[in-house]
């Protein structure tokens, strides 16, 4: 079978087309449907498909392999008829403004640092960029305020199919070696790229180009970033995040890092307080507990690592078996640390493992876990284990 036929290659625009279908073939309740030609971009080059209709059929995912263009249908269409095929545009351009503002993203990057991208994955929910080298949050807002003022100069976005001589001396950026001819995106000034996918004709139709996030991944960087509609829907629900902490904290935008901080130093100063709180709530129930009694097991909600291992040490200055501490509720399940002088912790880790399904370990003096199952059976557990070891 020929390859299709790429009618997006140079009219990107254009959304709708009359193809001849080649073949139809089941693919369990799907149909894959191969055309002579086809204005449906398939996934590839870290893009995700078009939509659209062929016919009365919707198009649920569109490949490419050898050249071979396939369309996976909810429908079957009778090989060797005319159809007609419909792209959804509203999704074409948002992924035509996404792709041409990586474009320019990682022509500036190059240019500046001479990094490469090396990852593009541009999806329903996100568009991120992989580099391999790092870059600075200051030099991240740099290439952002870089990469706007070239949409607003509306450049040109070319798309050409050089020959063999013209491409051995021209410099363009590739992820892969390329075979056939090869299509070539550039952008005056900016950015020379081999790539396959539909762009914008010129850079303003971008809109507005905003880093959403960034952080370090496989020895670079990945950006994580949104153009145009996407950008704007994303600004504006961050936007209206600020204006509610504004009003609940009656703070102009300026003042809302501060007054954030300062409530982050007020919970966490309330926090070591009620920690401090609970840990005398538990002291006093271990100077509760009659001196001769051998096994120890407090129960409290709330405790932190430091207050039940303070509990777990005083306990055991004065009882020879099993001394325990759990933070937690019947409904949520425990947190513990259980100590002992005398007996062998790591044992009883095994069989809190086999009967109450503890989580963790820790050596023969202490171990420490979490634990799904209620208080009682807990208890219960501990119990007829430490009378096996004494009768």
């Amino acid at each position: 079978m020929t390859e299709t036929f790429c009618l997006y290659d140079k009219e990107p625009y254009e959304t709708e087309f009359t193809a001849r279908v080649m073949s139809c073939e089941q693919d369990g309740d799907r149909h894959k449907i191969v055309l002579d030609a086809t204005q449906f971009f398939p996934e590839q080059g870290g893009q995700t498909p078009d939509r659209g209709i062929l016919g009365d059929a919707n198009v649920l995912d569109v490949q490419i392999q050898n050249g071979i263009i396939t369309h996976f249908t909810d429908k079957p269409l009778n090989p060797g008829e005319e159809v007609t095929g419909q792209v959804d545009w509203d999704y074409r351009f948002s992924n035509m403004q996404q792709h041409t503002g990586e474009h320019i993203f990682s022509g500036l990057t190059h240019a500046r640092y001479g990094y490469d991208n090396v990852g593009f994955h541009l999806s329903d929910s996100v568009v991120t960029m992989d580099f391999d080298g790092s870059l600075t949050g200051e030099q991240v807002q740099e290439l952002e305020m870089e990469v706007n003022e070239v949409i607003w100069k509306n450049l040109p976005v070319e798309v050409t199919f050089p020959d063999d001589e013209t491409l051995k001396n021209l410099p363009y950026r590739s992820k892969k070696e390329l075979e056939g001819p090869i299509r070539i995106v550039t952008i005056p000034g900016v950015d020379v790229c081999a790539c396959c996918a539909p762009h914008v004709r010129y850079t303003g139709e971008i809109g507005v180009f905003k880093v959403m996030s960034y952080q370090s991944y496989k020895g670079g960087v990945r950006i994580s970033m949104l153009c145009g509609k996407r950008a704007f829907e994303a600004i504006q629900s961050q936007q209206q995040v600020v204006t509610t902490l504004m009003n609940d904290l009656s703070s102009s935008q300026e003042d809302l890092p501060q007054h954030v901080e300062r409530l982050q130093k007020e919970c966490q100063d309330l926090r070591y307080t009620i920690s401090e709180i609970r840990e005398q709530m538990v002291m006093e129930q271990v100077e509760k507990v009659p001196e001769n009694q051998e096994n120890v097991l407090i129960f409290m909600d709330g405790l932190d690592a430091r207050g039940m291992r303070n509990g777990v040490n005083k306990l055991m200055e004065k009882h020879p078996g099993f001394c325990g501490v759990f933070s937690g509720t019947d409904e949520a399940g425990y947190q513990c640390i259980i100590g002992s002088k005398n007996l062998n912790c790591k044992d009883l880790a095994i069989a809190l493992r086999q009967e109450v399904k503890l989580r963790g370990g820790g050596s023969e003096a202490m171990i420490q876990g979490s634990l799904p199952d209620v208080k009682q059976a807990i208890f219960d557990t501990i119990s007829h284990y430490h009378a096996k070891l004494t009768h």
